[in-house]
């Protein structure tokens, strides 16, 4: 049976608390299966499980890095998971929740992933080691105003991920997927995409 769950859940906050991270490998689980502590330890195991999975289209980044992973909740258990596609359209989405459906299995939990379209996703998700990642595959991080009409509608400055150089041209409004356009560095003349500020 699929742990899958096809329907809009809307969403008014985060998922994760602030300030509260992650289990690293290696930590290990009290006995206790609920309440207290051990309940929080869960949905962190749960949490750092779904966090692993990296987005298919962009294998250098996580779904964490990428703000897709909008939290993960315990419901008995069940590790229910949360995820926002970056755009309802998005082929990658169902690729992504059957890979958060076999992480948290693999962890050891029965899954459910839900997915959250409300409210939308939005660059500024994308987390500043999100960026650098991206930067470092060969694709120009958003700008990180998504309030900003120029950098809406394409106006804004991209500077080339691979010499730094802000002398650069778009080529075409789409690059290899429609989140993203392809752009020429007119410095060391290597093409790159970048991800649109969405």
């Amino acid at each position: 049976m699929s742990g899958r769950v096809e329907k809009v859940v809307p969403l008014r906050t985060p998922l994760w608390p602030a300030g509260h991270l992650p289990l690293k490998g290696g930590e290990r689980l009290s006995g206790r299966s609920e309440g207290g502590i051990s309940a929080n330890l869960r949905r962190q195991r749960a949490y750092r499980a779904a966090a692993s999975v990296v987005d298919p289209e962009i294998p250098a980044v996580t779904i964490e890095d990428l703000g897709i992973l909008r939290g993960v909740e315990m419901e008995g258990d069940v590790a229910v998971a949360r995820v926002t596609p970056t755009y309802t359209g998005c082929p990658a989405v169902l690729a992504i929740e059957l890979a958060v459906e076999a992480a948290l299995r693999e962890a050891g939990f029965e899954p459910r992933v839900e997915r959250v379209i409300a409210p939308a996703w939005t660059t500024d998700w994308i987390s500043e080691e999100g960026r650098e990642k991206l930067r470092a595959y060969g694709i120009a991080p958003p700008a990180k105003a998504s309030n900003s009409i120029r950098a809406l509608f394409g106006e804004t400055e991209v500077t080339c991920p691979r010499c730094g150089s802000p002398e650069t041209a778009r080529v075409s409004e789409f690059g290899s997927t429609a989140c993203k356009a392809l752009y020429r560095c007119e410095s060391c003349h290597e093409p790159f995409d970048y991800f649109k500020c969405i």
